[in-house]
């Protein structure tokens, strides 16, 4: 059977002072009345019955998550004691499958994208489940559409068949985020695929390429495995999972995994990691100001406000982010929004985890 994977941990740093440890970026409502979570949820209908979706979150976000969408079994949830990474991440959610569907097919989805065509993603998983079941691992590649020094980039190779409508080529290799020079000489060359963060395989795949390229992860997962339905999962497993070594799947597996395709594709992906980026999928107005809450301002331009909690006034501004919650107030340059996860670090070392 296939299975849609939705990765909810995290925390959503860069998305300071809404999100926080205790309440991630996939519960917001950033840019709807409804939260990440449940649109990511809601676009996976009818390809993937609630049955049929898991989620891997921490366990302090469990409770939101359930609470939003409670059609999700909460024998689905996978708990990560500690995130890990996302290797380890998949690796985990791969061995619970497996106890259910020793021959799953898994789509690896995530929690905090925009998608704003779900008609064409659905058909893009549709066209990778195919696949899968060949024995390919499939990436969704996302056709660029300007010289993004933001996200890595899949070299595309001869093209590897086709299904659904849509083509598969040979991923050649993966790029990590380049320099503006190389981001624009990608985009010209036109062979090149914005990378997801979207896999999808077959059970049996990932865990022989586990084997064949983390073996130390491999054999925790086995160990973890042999521990699923016994009451010895809640004491032992946490210990195992805990001296994990911290690996994304892109370089973990991906950047040298055998039989690797990518399926290109438009579906208006945005990848909502920084304010700047949650900023372009709001209204704004004449002046190219975002406001989602209780806001005035004058005599201002390009500046995005969130907060609901009081008014909130500005004359004469230009660029800036201004986030207001009850117990922090940010206000930050528009063009430096990706240092955002920096105060959170400073607030830990200065020992403020309560607004964390």
């Amino acid at each position: 059977m296939n299975y849609a994977l939705i990765m909810a941990g995290g925390a959503g740093t860069r998305l300071w002072p809404l999100s926080r440890e205790k309440h991630s970026k996939p519960s917001l409502s950033l840019y709807s009345d409804r939260s990440m979570f449940q649109i990511a949820v809601e676009r996976l209908y009818p390809l993937f019955s609630p049955e049929q979706i898991l989620v891997v979150a921490s366990q302090e976000h469990v409770a939101d998550l359930v609470l939003q969408v409670p059609e999700i079994p909460q024998h689905n949830y996978i708990i990560e004691p500690e995130m890990r990474g996302t290797a380890s991440a998949i690796g985990l959610a791969a061995i619970h499958l497996a106890q259910r569907d020793p021959e799953a097919t898994m789509a690896v989805l995530t929690a905090d994208h925009h998608i704003g065509k779900p008609e064409v993603f659905r058909g893009v998983v549709e066209a990778a489940l195919e696949l899968a079941q060949a024995g390919y691992m499939v990436t969704l590649g996302i056709t660029p559409t300007w010289p993004s020094t933001d996200y890595g980039y899949i070299e595309q190779d001869g093209e590897a068949g086709k299904a659904k409508g849509f083509k598969a080529y040979h991923a050649a290799r993966f790029v990590e985020k380049p320099n503006l020079n190389n981001a624009q000489k990608m985009l010209a060359l036109g062979n090149y695929s914005w990378n997801s963060g979207m896999f999808i395989w077959k059970v049996p795949v990932i865990m022989a390429e586990f084997h064949r390229q983390m073996p130390e992860l491999h054999s925790s997962l086995v160990r973890i495995a042999s521990l699923i339905g016994k009451p010895e999962y809640e004491t032992e497993m946490p210990t195992i999972w805990n001296k994990i070594v911290k690996q994304t799947i892109d370089y973990g597996v991906m950047e040298h995994a055998e039989r690797v395709v990518v399926i290109p594709a438009d579906m208006d992906w945005l990848d909502v990691g920084t304010w700047l980026s949650l900023k372009s999928l709001l209204a704004m107005d004449e002046k190219g100001n975002s406001v989602r809450g209780d806001a005035l301002l004058m005599d201002s331009e390009n500046v995005l406000v969130m907060g609901d909690m009081r008014l909130v006034t500005g004359i004469g501004l230009k660029d800036l982010i201004i986030v207001d919650t009850p117990d922090a107030l940010m206000v930050c340059d528009l063009n430096h929004s990706g240092q955002v996860r920096e105060l959170v670090r400073l607030l830990k070392e200065q020992g403020r985890t309560d607004l964390v």
